[in-house]
């Protein structure tokens, strides 16, 4: 969708185009009653400063909707598909690190009673499994801020991908 088409559509078209870059209503009804924007780095800078910051419901939420690392999305909808390519790009599977991986998932679950998320895009699985260790060493408080930052670069980039100049 271009940027023109979106500051034209109505209210409900507009939400669901970006509703799946991140599933917070709060976050994407600033987007769309803010239209029309003259450009998408002024989308972009607006779907930023929206995301600062989110509450722990809010991230709660939103995290209904990311699967584990290295686990398949669930369902057919615009965020399974997002998901799916983003995981896509983690290059070839690793028989230790998937290990690593599915053992790390589980063990941050425990420790943080939610799903670890992170930016695959542009990540390899050896990343990914780094700072999945590195965050375990964090309290709760210090995680909670990780998941929105990365909930705001994961949204940030699905909205590049769907909207253009």
């Amino acid at each position: 969708m271009r940027i023109v088409q979106f500051n034209r559509a109505n209210r409900a078209e507009a939400i669901a185009a970006v509703r799946p870059c991140l599933d917070i209503p709060r976050w994407f009804e600033v987007i769309v009653d803010a239209r029309p924007f003259a450009s998408l780095d002024a989308l972009l800078d607006l779907a930023r400063r929206a995301a600062e910051p989110f509450t722990q419901s809010e991230i709660d939420a939103a995290l209904t909707h990311h699967p584990r690392i290295g686990e398949r999305a669930q369902g057919s909808g615009a965020e399974a598909r997002f998901s799916t390519v983003e995981q896509a790009g983690l290059g070839a599977s690793n028989g230790d690190i998937e290990h690593a991986l599915r053992a790390g998932n589980l063990d941050y679950e425990e420790k943080f009673g939610r799903v670890f998320l992170i930016r695959a895009a542009g990540r390899d699985r050896a990343e990914i499994l780094a700072e999945l260790r590195r965050r375990m060493a964090s309290d709760p408080a210090t995680e909670l801020r990780e998941i929105a930052g990365q909930l705001r670069e994961i949204a940030l980039i699905r909205l590049r991908a769907i909207l253009v100049d």
